[in-house]
C-alpha cells in the first residue's frame, strides 16, 4: 500500500528596497489573517494556476501595495519545510531597488498602519522567514555593489558625492572614509561631472554628478541578478 503523497504550495514574496529618510528601507504589509496575523510581512501571495512567476510577482505587488511599473528580478527560492505553519509552502522571492520618489505618490491613499516602509536594520516582528529573505536581499545587494554601481537605482538622476557615499554606507551598513571613497569613485570612470550645483541656501553649494549613460541604460539583466 502506497503512503499518501503530500504536495506543496508555491508562493511569491517581493522585496522592495529604497532609501528614504536617510535610511535603507523595505516595503512591508501587515497581515490581516492567520498565520502570523498582525505581524509585518514582505508583500506576497499564492500563484494562480494560469500565471507564470513574473506575472504573479507583479500582480501580488500591485494587489498588496498598489505599487506597479517597477522592474523585478528573481532573488532566490526559499523552501525550508518549517517556514510555513501546518503546510508545505515554497516561495520564490523577487527583488527590486527603487527611487523613493518613483513610488511615493502611490501611497497617498494607503493606510500607513497596513502598508509602509521600514528600516532594514530595525525590522518589526516579522511573519514567516521574511526577515531572513530581507537579509538575503541585502547580502545580494552588497555583493553586487562590489563590481557594479547599482546605487544608481536608488539615487536621483543628479546627485552629490556625499549622497553617493551615503548610499554606499547604507547598503554596507558602515561608514566609509571620505577621501578614499572619492578617490576610488572618481577614478572608476563611471561618473560624469556636471556644471550644476546644489541650490541649498543653508550650505555651501556642492557639485552635482551623473552616472555614465552606458550604466544607466544597461540591460536590466545586469541589475540585481
Amino acid at each position: 500500500m502506497f503512503n499518501e503523497i503530500k504536495t506543496h504550495e508555491l508562493t511569491i514574496d517581493v522585496v522592495v528596497l529604497t532609501i528614504k529618510n536617510n535610511k535603507l528601507q523595505v516595503l512591508l504589509t501587515k497581515r490581516n489573517r492567520e498565520p502570523f496575523k498582525g505581524r509585518w510581512a514582505i508583500p506576497g501571495g499564492f500563484i494562480r494556476l494560469s500565471e507564470n512567476l513574473d506575472d504573479a510577482a507583479l500582480r501580488i505587488l500591485k494587489e498588496k501595495t498598489d505599487v506597479e511599473d517597477i522592474y523585478l528580478e528573481q532573488l532566490y527560492t526559499f523552501g525550508d519545510p518549517l517556514r510555513y505553519p501546518n503546510a508545505r509552502v515554497i516561495t520564490c522571492a523577487y527583488y527590486a531597488l527603487v527611487k523613493a520618489e518613483d513610488v511615493e505618490h502611490i501611497f497617498e491613499n494607503e493606510n500607513p498602519e497596513l502598508v509602509n516602509w521600514h528600516d532594514v536594520y530595525n525590522l518589526p516582528e516579522m511573519a514567516f522567514d521574511h526577515k531572513t529573505i530581507i537579509e538575503y536581499s541585502i547580502q545580494r545587494t552588497r555583493a553586487r555593489l562590489e563590481y557594479f554601481p547599482i546605487s544608481y537605482k536608488l539615487l536621483p538622476e543628479k546627485f552629490t558625492l556625499t549622497e553617493l557615499q551615503r548610499t554606499y554606507e547604507l547598503i554596507l551598513n558602515k561608514q566609509l572614509d571620505k577621501r578614499n571613497f572619492r578617490k576610488k569613485i572618481l577614478t572608476g570612470e563611471m561618473l560624469i561631472e556636471t556644471d550644476e550645483y546644489t541650490k541649498s541656501s543653508s550650505k555651501r553649494p556642492a557639485k552635482l554628478f551623473m552616472f555614465e549613460p552606458d550604466i544607466v541604460n544597461s540591460k536590466k539583466s545586469l541589475i540585481l541578478m
